[in-house]
């Protein structure tokens, strides 16, 4: 089958009915308010940065304009545990393909663990192979996703999904999206492996205190460290722990 090369998600703006506050939070994060400059690849989509530079704001908003509880799950999964979110998704405009996708979900590290209990409260466990989710480790339950309950022809946000999975299951992971975008579907993927982002069809969209800017791979900053380490890592541990000392 072949691949689209309309996205499902083409890009994303602000409102222009929107009155926005740009020192309150989310709009004072610097990301946030160059959010019209994020262009989808009808592939893969990653967002990369530290910590706190606004990704899963962005990406929690995204998911919530499509119809995604803020928790994550497929659009029939509606129920928020404690905890407030971003208002963003309010300020939002989506600007879509022509065709629908027939399949969605928006997985979520930090949350997962809500979806997995949620979805033995439904007892709806055909979708994830049968399987109770909380009967199988973490990175196990991630992978009987990609593997069972999604269905291609799609569109998928994935929030820093490396976090259960160690480097040979990111390998199979990276397998499986690629099957599902030969599959006709789009994937949003927050992340800080280089395994992931390796991904050769994709745009990734660094997210900074300048913004947001395209990068390719090998200047991403999650490519030059891993390498460097693992080129020079007993010289760089050196390095580090000798800093520690003299601190």
């Amino acid at each position: 089958m072949p691949k689209r090369t309309e996205p499902y998600l083409r890009y994303a703006s602000i409102r222009p009915d929107r009155e926005v506050d740009y020192v309150a939070y989310p709009f004072s994060i610097p990301a946030v308010r160059e959010i019209e400059s994020i262009e989808f690849h009808p592939n893969v989509t990653f967002f990369v940065g530290e910590n706190g530079s606004g990704k899963s704001t962005v990406m929690e908003g995204i998911a919530v304009a499509l119809g995604f509880s803020p928790e994550g799950g497929t659009k029939n999964v509606r129920f928020q545990s404690a905890g407030s979110i971003s208002p963003l998704h309010d300020y939002l405009r989506l600007a879509r393909g022509v065709s629908k996708p027939r399949d969605a979900y928006f997985l979520r590290a930090e949350s997962f663990f809500n979806v997995a209990s949620y979805m033995d409260e439904t007892a709806y466990l055909k979708g994830y192979g049968g399987q109770s989710l909380h009967t199988q480790s973490h990175g196990e339950s991630f992978m009987a996703v990609l593997l069972n309950k999604l269905q291609g022809n799609g569109i998928y946000l994935f929030d820093e999904p490396e976090a259960a999975l160690s480097p040979i299951r990111q390998l199979a992971a990276l397998s499986a999206i690629h099957h599902l975008v030969e599959d006709r579907s789009q994937f949003v993927i927050a992340t800080h492996s280089p395994i992931l982002l390796s991904y050769p069809n994709s745009r990734i969209i660094l997210f900074d205190k300048a913004g947001v800017s395209e990068v390719a791979f090998e200047d991403t900053e999650h490519f030059a460290v891993t390498r460097d380490f693992l080129n020079n890592y007993p010289r760089r541990l050196e390095q580090l722990f000798q800093e520690d000392t003299d601190d």
